[in-house]
Order: C-alpha cells, then sequence, then structure tokens
C-alpha cells in the first residue's frame, strides 16, 4: 500500500490543490518500510487525482481538501483522511495507528493568481451533467476571457494542456457541461454566467476583525493572502480586502465569483 501526502518543508502541506511535492510512503504489515519525495512538475488541481493514481496511491493524507478534488480521488480509487496537519511522518503514524479521523471534504481554495478553471473548494460532484466524455480522462486546451476582453487563463501559453475527469465536479459547471458532449479536435466557444461558473459572492465569507486580536497579520496588505484556520481546525485560504489602522477585513469568496466568462475550448483527448 501507499500513502501519499501533500508535504513542504517536513510538514503536511495545508493545499492539496497547490502542491509542489508529494511524500510517498510505501506501507507493509502496518508499517513504513520506505518513503520518496516526487515533484508534481506543476500538476494543478485538477490533475492530481490521475498523477497519485498514475503512481499506484491508496491513501491521501492531506490538510484542506474540496469536494471536487474529493469526487475526483474517490472515483480513482484513492482513500482521503483530511485534516492532517503538522508533521508528515507523524500523520502518517498516526493515521497507521487508526489515530487520524478525516474532517471530510473541507476546503482548498483556488484564491491565488493562477485561477484555472477547476472548482476549488465547494467544487460540486454533478452526477446530472450527461455526455459521452463524463467520467473519463479529459485533455483540453483552453483561453478564459473576461467580458472586456481581458484574458485571466490560458493553457496555450503555459504550453500544456489541462487535464481533468470530466462530471465529477474537479471543473465549474459550464465548462464540464460543455466538454461532456464534445468530439476528439473539436472547439467551441462558450459564454458563462457566474451560476455556471464560480457564483456569487457570500457576504457570510466576509469577516472583519480587530487586528489586536489576531497576531500575525500585523502585515497584510490589501490584496495579499493569508490562512485562517476554523473552529475545527480546518484551513481556510482568505483574501485580504480591506484594513485600517484597527480592523482587517478577510475575504473567503473566489477571485472570480460575480463574473461572467468566456471560453474558448478545445478538446485534445478522451481517455
Amino acid at each position: 500500500m501507499k500513502i501519499a501526502v501533500p508535504f513542504d518543508n517536513g510538514e503536511v502541506f495545508q493545499h492539496f490543490g497547490h502542491t509542489e511535492n508529494f511524500k510517498l510512503y510505501e506501507i507493509e504489515a502496518g508499517q513504513v518500510v520506505s518513503s520518496e519525495l516526487i515533484d508534481t512538475n506543476g500538476s494543478g488541481h485538477e490533475a492530481l487525482a490521475g498523477f497519485l493514481a498514475e503512481r499506484s496511491v491508496s491513501v491521501l493524507l492531506c490538510g484542506g481538501i474540496g469536494g471536487g478534488a474529493q469526487a475526483a480521488l474517490s472515483g480513482a480509487g484513492i482513500e482521503i483522511c483530511s485534516g492532517a496537519e503538522g508533521d508528515a511522518d507523524a500523520a502518517v503514524q498516526a493515521y497507521l495507528k487508526g489515530e487520524l479521523q478525516s474532517a471530510g471534504a473541507n476546503c482548498d481554495h483556488h484564491h491565488g493568481e493562477d485561477h484555472h478553471c477547476g472548482g476549488g473548494c465547494g467544487g460540486h460532484a454533478m452526477p446530472d451533467i450527461e455526455g459521452p466524455n463524463v467520467g473519463k480522462l479529459c485533455k483540453t486546451h483552453y483561453r478564459g476571457t473576461l467580458n472586456d476582453g481581458t484574458v485571466f487563463d490560458s493553457s496555450y501559453e503555459r504550453g500544456e494542456p489541462l487535464e481533468f475527469i470530466c462530471g465529477v465536479g474537479m471543473m465549474i459547471r459550464g465548462y464540464d457541461e460543455a466538454v461532456a458532449t464534445m468530439e476528439v479536435g473539436q472547439s467551441i466557444d462558450i459564454h458563462l454566467t457566474p451560476d455556471q461558473a464560480y457564483g456569487y459572492s457570500d457576504p457570510r465569507a466576509i469577516l472583519t476583525v480587530e487586528i489586536s486580536q489576531l497576531p500575525g497579520c500585523e502585515d497584510l496588505q490589501v490584496g495579499e493572502h493569508a490562512m485562517l484556520y476554523g473552529a475545527n481546525g480546518q484551513p481556510v485560504q482568505v483574501r485580504v480586502a480591506a484594513r485600517d489602522e484597527s480592523t482587517i477585513t478577510f475575504d473567503a469568496n473566489h477571485e472570480m465569483a460575480d463574473k461572467e466568462l468566456n471560453f474558448h475550448i478545445e478538446l485534445i483527448s478522451v481517455e
């Protein structure tokens, strides 16, 4: 059996979708017999399920993870134990002793500059999406633009297609629906309303606190990102929306919320 842990500087990296390295543990008779570090080679949230499945991983121990990633990993036959934190080796030992309980799909926000069109936190499995490509590994090239023509993301510029399992919530709904019925080699242009993309802003995801009550946030500036932890220890990445001398406002809404999006999509392959 192999256990994978998103890894950074000896600890469980808290953002599954953004990890640059995994530590793989080979388990025999309930004991770690070997381990190795592997580089994700820039694979993003949408491709990591396949990345781990190709390496025969049976269990993923992680910190935050969204519903879309959870659905994709489960579809690949990988058990998920989320909510792990701290020393990676210790987390694996706790799991093997039965002392580590999964927090379920908690959070794995895509709030960085690299937007992509994945579901991120709150990605939903969408069994009502139909088409011959649903449940299959699809490779697409795409270019995403706002209504004013601004390009916010492009696989063409990165030089490699996007890989994802269609119809399981790894992608925003409108993208999934479009690819579900496409044929290999076909190119289409689509326009998505917010409910088909990243949804609408939720005022409950905006929090203003006294700077004095949150040690470590004194130097944060508007537009920067930070990690907050919920009452049960679940990590949530947030953006600094505003601040003054005494208070700071965090926004956990996706940065693309409320936006209409346009995509040019080219289906490269279906496996």
